[in-house]
């Protein structure tokens, strides 16, 4: 099948896990009758992924020995790499006791949070691994402050069960269901429907879509055909932006600024492992499973905190070929607005220092968002900022006025000339000024540098002048008009989503931080249908004839009364009855 396309699936199979449906009722009959282990929401996402292919070759969850060749070398037993350990150590007494009863060439029923089974297990092989030696090899560290450490021994029991499983229930992925592609919806998408010969992939996180994503996108539209964009939609940091509004702004910009039909945005759920350069590897062996022929990496890829290298996502394909990867990955550098090259650059292509630039830091735009701050339109598109600020988490600053990191942190990640210069572009200071000592004040007069000096503030503050006052609307540029416009439109997108997302949303929510009960969920809507009242109304010529009028005839403004006649009409009477 894969012969014809420009890509093969890793491995050279897309695997296919998934019970056909003639043989469902039978699967699910025998389910009830096996022992049964207990899953969250996480693992039955790693289980769907495993049966629709996204994690091919695998079939199932690693035996020891593959875990141990992927943990120590980053490739499966026959060679093929596989950077992350695929895992099933189920926690918990009770599955404890059902582990304990088991043994190789036994089934088990994997069951959801409902009870509802979700997939049949085939034991192949029963294992105890070190936790603490999983760690080390997997995220280079063992200190519980990493959330991937953290989570081995928080979520994960002491023993691994391996073999094939079989899918037998889908996770519905609520609001993203209608968003939701499989591989092989992709293949045949890219490669049947658009004929394409070439589809650069492109996995982001917990961010709102910025302009930095923009510029990795843009550039490689120039020379493929199509664009694969996958939004990670699972649990990253309790402080993020809800996913919904993540998708939505995706959705808002795609819109407004990318060509039509060459972009595809679709979902991922995948559990974050924040592994760092390992699963920036994941992430391109992913995509590669989806169909794409090129992976897009930025900076900063899957990276957690100060624990990895700058640049570790970039170096760790040294080690691999191209050949073996079988996907061309395309590295990019940290992305920044130069105001002196008045444009989106990196250091490879600019030649100016901080003092010049607005950094783009997805953590620096969330604080902004948090605070109530549309960030910098050079780092992030409006259309992105408004919606994404519905959706962040938390809200607000506390009753201190902080918020979740210290403004400092926000100030250096995303105007870094504040530091070292008086302003956008100015003098150096005689005195560099310490991070930790900077207030909320300092982060609102570095805010209003850079919307007054990027590309003064006047030249908005007239625009917007003439766009109220022009009754000459041929004056005014249409987009101004067509963004109101798009607001407008964009946020009756968000009301009807959130409307879906009332209806479905449980009365409790089984996790405060991850997601909601329907009282806060209406709050949120109740919020959307307000902020539509909020954006200001375009200005058509109709609109606005109301302004003009004379109170005489035209002909009496031209010049004198004796010397200017009044044209005749057949309705005019004599001119003395008019005097």
């Amino acid at each position: 099948m894969f012969s014809k396309y420009p890509q093969q699936p890793h491995g050279g199979k897309l695997v296919n896990r998934v019970v056909p449906e003639d043989q469902l009722a039978g699967e699910l009959e025998k389910a009830q009758s096996l022992p049964k282990i207990m899953v969250d929401q996480e693992a039955a996402i790693t289980i769907e992924m495993i049966a629709t292919g996204v994690l091919s070759p695998n079939e199932g969850f690693m035996n020891e020995a593959d875990y141990k060749s992927v943990l120590y070398s980053g490739r499966l037993q026959n060679g093929l790499i596989w950077p992350t350990p695929l895992s099933f150590a189920p926690a918990g007494q009770r599955n404890s006791e059902v582990i304990k009863s088991l043994s190789v060439g036994s089934e088990v029923a994997i069951i959801n949070e409902d009870k509802e089974p979700i997939a049949i297990l085939e034991v192949q092989d029963i294992f105890k691994y070190n936790k603490e030696e999983r760690a080390k090899c997997l995220f280079g560290t063992t200190d519980r402050n990493h959330p991937g450490v953290d989570a081995i021994f928080r979520r994960m029991g002491d023993i691994s069960l391996g073999g094939p499983i079989r899918l037998l229930r889908r996770v519905n992925w609520g609001p993203f269901e209608k968003l939701r592609l499989e591989p092989k919806d992709t293949w045949h998408l890219f490669y049947e429907e658009k004929k394409y010969k070439s589809v650069g992939g492109f996995i982001t996180g917990a961010n709102p879509v910025h302009r930095g994503h923009e510029y990795i996108h843009k550039n490689a539209l120039e020379t493929i055909d199509g664009l694969l964009i996958q939004p990670l939609v699972e649990m990253a940091k309790r402080e993020y932006t809800r996913n919904e509004f993540r998708i939505l702004a995706y959705r808002a910009i795609l819109d407004t600024y990318y060509p039509k039909g060459q972009v595809t945005l679709a979902p991922l759920r995948v559990t974050y492992i924040f592994a760092g350069p390992r699963e920036a590897v994941l992430h391109v062996l992913i995509m590669k499973n989806y169909g794409c022929t090129h992976a897009l990496i930025g900076r900063d890829h899957a990276g957690v905190g100060d624990y990895y290298d700058k640049y570790a996502c970039h170096t760790i394909f040294d080690e691999f070929t191209p050949e073996e990867l079988g996907i061309q990955v395309r590295l990019y550098h940290e992305v920044f607005y130069c105001t002196r090259c008045d444009s989106l650059a990196t250091v490879k292509t600019c030649p100016h220092d901080e003092r010049f630039r607005i950094s783009i830091s997805g953590t620096g735009i969330r604080e902004l968002l948090r605070r109530g701050m549309m960030p910098p339109k050079e780092i992030c598109r409006p259309e992105s900022s408004r919606i994404a600020m519905q959706g962040i988490q938390p809200k607000g600053v506390d009753a201190d006025g902080n918020s979740i990191y210290p403004v400092g942190k926000t100030i250096k990640g995303i105007f870094p000339f504040y530091l070292t210069a008086t302003r956008l572009g100015g003098r150096y200071r005689y005195k560099p000024l310490d991070p930790a000592e900077l207030t909320n004040r300092d982060l609102e007069a570095a805010m209003l540098d850079a919307r007054q000096n990027a590309d003064r503030i006047y030249a908005e503050t007239y625009a917007e002048f003439c766009y109220v006052s022009d009754s000459n609307r041929d004056l005014q540029p249409q987009w101004v008009t067509d963004a109101r416009e798009l607001m407008a439109g964009q946020q009756h997108m968000v009301i009807q989503d959130l409307i879906e997302k009332v209806e479905g949303a449980p009365e409790k929510a089984s996790d405060e931080f991850m997601y909601q009960d329907k009282a806060e969920a209406k709050r949120e809507l109740e919020v959307a249908q307000e902020l539509l009242n909020d954006i200001p109304r375009p200005l058509h010529a109709k609109q606005i004839q109301y302004r003009t009028w004379n109170p005489l005839p035209y002909y009496r403004y031209r010049g004198a009364d004796k010397d200017v006649e009044e044209p005749e009409t057949e309705a005019d009477e004599p001119a003395e009855a008019a005097l």
